[in-house]
This record gives structure tokens, sequence and C-alpha cells, in this order.
């Protein structure tokens, strides 16, 4: 089982996963919902007095929102990941509720997820759950086998300023959308219960939403495989866990309590 898909992850940085998640969609709709009416200390909304074409986001939540909790602990989305990353074990990083709206203009910009994280494994994999109809012209877009170019480049903001990361070597993206026919850019139609598994160094963005009729609301489990450790990076990181700034240090061991093994 998923021999095939794991061959392309490991090969591509990126895999679909088709129907996986069916039966999961209407408690993450539920967590969703409960998450945007009651949202946690890092919500984000990002387009301000916008009733019209929304984006909001908000993270770290999931051990206080019981549908995203379930979901982590009964579905089998860990033991899929540990499949995927060919890890010994799985541990729970943190979910990620993204919510574009009808119309919505706003697009995240390429980047690769591991320059803005305080963590780092020998295995590492995010899975992001769609839970609405998604057209290609409206979906996440990946760059295959960009996990391997050996490389971190800067973090940016969705407001585009740079993450100041003091001494520590990253590059500047290279520009992408006025270069793409040198890139082997990958990017599906998607259905509720379609998953997107991909490396955290795996470089990726998306449009805006371009559809009338459908949100775009995915939740993103981000997950980490074997030896995980903390890391400073310099300055700031999202998410940022305050708690741990000068308690821990780059190669420590990360607290099972906050990031729990799972598989």
């Amino acid at each position: 089982m998923l021999e095939e898909e794991q061959r392309i992850f490991e090969q591509d940085g990126v895999v679909v996963l088709r129907g996986f998640f069916k039966e999961w969609i209407n408690l993450l709709e539920a967590g969703v919902n409960t998450n945007e009416q009651n949202p946690g200390q890092w919500f984000r909304d990002y387009t301000p007095g916008q009733t019209q074409g929304r984006f909001w986001a908000d993270y770290c939540n999931w051990q206080r929102i019981d549908a995203f909790n379930h979901f982590v602990k009964e579905s089998p989305a860990a033991e899929i990941v540990k499949t995927l990353m060919q890890s010994q074990s799985v541990r729970m990083f943190h979910e990620h509720v993204l919510v574009k709206g009808t119309g919505s203009s706003k697009v995240t910009p390429w980047h690769h997820d591991a320059p803005y994280y305080p963590v780092d494994a020998k295995q590492t994999l995010s899975l992001w759950i769609p839970l609405d109809p998604i057209a290609r012209e409206s979906a996440i877009e990946f760059i295959a086998g960009s996990h391997k170019w050996g490389k971190h480049f800067k973090a940016q903001g969705f407001n585009g300023e740079y993450y100041d990361h003091g001494e520590i070597s990253e590059e500047m993206l290279p520009d992408i959308d006025n270069n793409r026919e040198n890139y082997n850019i990958l990017g599906w139609e998607l259905q509720p219960g379609d998953a997107i598994a991909f490396n955290y160094l795996t470089i990726h963005g998306a449009p805006g939403n371009a559809s009338t009729k459908h949100s775009r609301r995915a939740v993103s489990f981000r997950w980490l495989g074997d030896d995980a450790i903390y890391v400073n990076r310099g300055g700031k990181t999202s998410p940022q866990y305050p708690q741990y700034i000068g308690k821990l240090t780059t190669g420590d061991a990360l607290p099972e309590d906050e990031f729990p093994f799972v598989a």
C-alpha cells in the first residue's frame, strides 16, 4: 500500500493522495468553524475590513479544538505519513488553517516551509487537506524536486517582508513566476477527501481563489519524523513558540507534551 505514492513523494517532494480522507471532511469542517468562531492567539486576517474575498489563517490550536485533536489521534493520517516519510516514528508539529474566500485575489508567494520553523527532523511532511472543490487554476502549486536542491531560501511573510535570521545563510528565492518554463511545476484539481503531502523543503505557492462558488478552505497538518530537534533560526519563526526562546538551543530534543509521538 502507498508504494507508488511513497516513490513519488521521495522523487518530487510532493504527492497527491486521492480520496484518503473523505469520511473525515465533516469533522475537519467542524474544526474550521470552531476555529473561526473561537480564534487562537496566532489568528491572522490578511484582508481586514473585507467581507468578499476574505483570507484568514490560524495555527497551533489542535490540542484545544476537539475536531483537530481527534483527527490527529484517530484518523489514518499519522500512519500514512509514516509510510510516506519512511520514518520509524511520527510526531505532531502543528496544524494550520487557511481560508481564502470566493474571489480572493490574495496570492501566497512562492516559498518553502523549513526556514520558517524552529524545528527540524530527518523526515518532514505537511499534509494539506482541502475542504472544498478546487479547480486547477486556483490550486496550490509545487516545484517538483526542489526539496533536493540543498538550499534554504529566506522566509517571507504574506505582507512581503523577509524574516531577519541574523547570521544564518539563506538565499533569495529565484523569480519563478517569470521563468515558469524552467521548472517542473505541479498542481492538481482537487475534491474534498483528497490531500497533498509535501516535504518542508519543497517550494510551493498559491494563486488567489478565482472561484465564485467555493471558498478555498484547507487544513494543513505538519508532521516530523525521526530525530526531531529544536532549531534557533536567529530571529523570527512561524510558529514562534516564545515559551522555548532562551530555554532551548539548536539540537535540543523537542518537548513531548507540545510535540507528541502519534505513530
